[in-house]
Order: C-alpha cells, then structure tokens, then sequence
C-alpha cells in the first residue's frame, strides 16, 4: 500500500535532508562573542562582559603593569589617570595626572584626553578629541593598552 502521509508526497520524509530548513541567523550577541574568542576574551571575561547591565562597559588592561585588571564604566564620567584619586589609577610615569576621560552619553561611549603629554591613542591613532568607542577597540593610556567592551544588552538593541 503507498504511503499517503504528507511527508511522502512532498518528499521530505521523517528525518530526511531538508534545505530550506538548514539555514541558521546568528545576532549581533554571537557575533560579539566570537569576535571576543578571538581577540582572546577568556570564558571568565566573557561571563563577566554578559552581565555587564545596560548603560555600563568594561575596560580590560591587555598590555601593561597591570594586565588583567578590569575598570568598569558606569559613570558618565570616568576619568583615568596617575592621580591615586582617580576613577581609573593607572600607576606609571608613562600617564599624566589627569590623563584621558571616558564619556557615558546613554549606552553610548567614548574617549578625550585630557591634554596628557604623552597622548591618549585609539586603535595606534592619537586622538586630538572626543572619539566615540565601539566594542572591542583599543585604547592606549601611557604603557596601558585597554580594550572596550559594551554591555551586551546595548550591542543588541542597537543591531
């Protein structure tokens, strides 16, 4: 007796091969997260960039004294600096006083030095003003290479 199940008349049995069917989306949170397993993001950074909340950032030190060590950015304000009183205390004679300043405008970030004498770079280029931040850049303070990362939740909501 034929098979008169609907499978059978499209051709598409149980379990077979269908290709329209195969095709898979990755958002903008996966594609953040593969871009952080290659730029070196270790599981334990990775977990603690997804917890970042809304509005907030995390800079971690990759290159310098104190590599591995993690400065959030929650305030509208962030200044970083040789300064033991500032938000960001960045302990070496390669960084002024007063060195550069990260700016919250929303979810939104970015940087200004702060007329340091040695610069503030982003990506190898001295920054002469305000430069927005987009996830995963690097930003140079003296010795200190930091990279940036965004809360996950705005990386999406902006996508």
């Amino acid at each position: 007796m034929a098979d008169t199940t609907p499978e059978a008349h499209d051709g598409a049995a149980a379990g077979a091969y269908r290709p329209h069917e195969t095709t898979v989306h990755y958002g903008p949170e996966f594609a953040a997260q593969l871009a952080a397993l290659e730029a070196g993001v270790s599981p334990e950074e990775q977990e603690v960039i997804g917890a970042l909340p809304s509005g907030s950032a995390l800079l971690i030190v990759r290159r310098g004294p104190t590599a591995g060590a993690r400065f959030l950015l929650d305030a509208d304000v962030t200044v970083a600096g040789r300064h033991p009183e500032a938000d960001i205390f960045l302990d070496d004679v390669t960084v002024s006083r007063k060195h550069a300043a990260f700016l919250r405008q929303g979810t939104a970030f970015s940087v200004r030095d702060l007329g340091s004498l040695n610069g503030t770079f982003m990506t190898g280029e001295r920054i002469d003003d305000t430069v927005g931040l987009t996830d995963g850049c690097e930003v140079q303070v003296g010795k200190f290479h930091l990279t940036f990362y965004a809360s996950r939740i705005d990386l999406s909501t902006s996508a």
